[in-house]
């Protein structure tokens, strides 16, 4: 069970923080362009970094 309730939270976070594509300039979901100050636009993979549980 909470297996699946972590991977749920994992994936709703990937979609969220993946909202805005560099290369499209627009969000996926609503079309709407991203402003030159949006804070998506910094984000790289390792700001997505989970660290293992008791580490």
């Amino acid at each position: 069970m909470q297996k699946k309730v972590l991977g749920l939270f994992v994936l709703t976070a990937v979609v969220l923080l993946s909202a805005c594509d560099k290369s499209a300039e627009t969000y996926p979901v609503s079309g709407e362009q991203c402003g030159p100050n949006d804070p998506v636009k910094t984000l790289d993979a390792e700001d997505c970094f989970i660290p293992p549980v008791g580490a």
